[in-house]
């Protein structure tokens, strides 16, 4: 039986597929906003455009090859007897990562200030996923990601 995380996981996959490349998708945007600029301009209201290049992030593919596998590992792992969900085990997983600190919740207990995957660098994706990979096969997890996304776990 599929459970629900499982189907949700998939159709996050299979819309993946379905994205517009990058390329194509900041072309368009430049453009509307380019457009918007002129009539401004036009109405006479004066502004300023600023691009500022950015680090390259991880892909579509490396972030949904993530999510895959931490899901993998929420249903196929009991952690110090406890079952953690996707969401949790990257927060265990990316702590592998980077020294990270913990200060005082507000009403007890400790908050761990992490890693946010979104900013990671390619490199960083690669060293998270191979994190994943080598924990998950300590502890004897099957893969599950859809082939298509493979390339994106190497």
């Amino acid at each position: 039986m599929i459970g629900e995380e499982t189907m949700n996981q998939n159709a996050i996959h299979e819309a993946a597929q379905e994205l517009i490349p990058a390329s194509e998708w900041a072309r368009s945007a430049f453009r509307r906003v380019w457009d918007s600029a002129l009539s401004a301009l036009d109405a006479g209201i004066a502004g300023e455009l600023t691009w500022k290049p950015k680090k390259k992030t991880r892909s579509v593919q490396a972030n949904a090859c993530m999510w895959a596998h931490l899901t993998d590992l929420s249903q196929q792992v009991n952690w110090h007897g406890h079952k953690l969900t996707a969401e949790e085990w990257k927060e265990v997983i990316s702590a592998g990562l980077r020294i990270q600190r913990a200060v005082p919740g507000i009403d007890g207990g400790f908050v761990v200030l992490g890693v946010r995957t979104s900013r990671m660098s390619i490199a960083e994706m690669a060293d998270m996923i191979e994190l994943i990979q080598a924990f998950g096969g300590q502890h004897g997890v099957r893969w599950t990601a859809p082939k298509w996304m493979q390339e994106g776990c190497q």
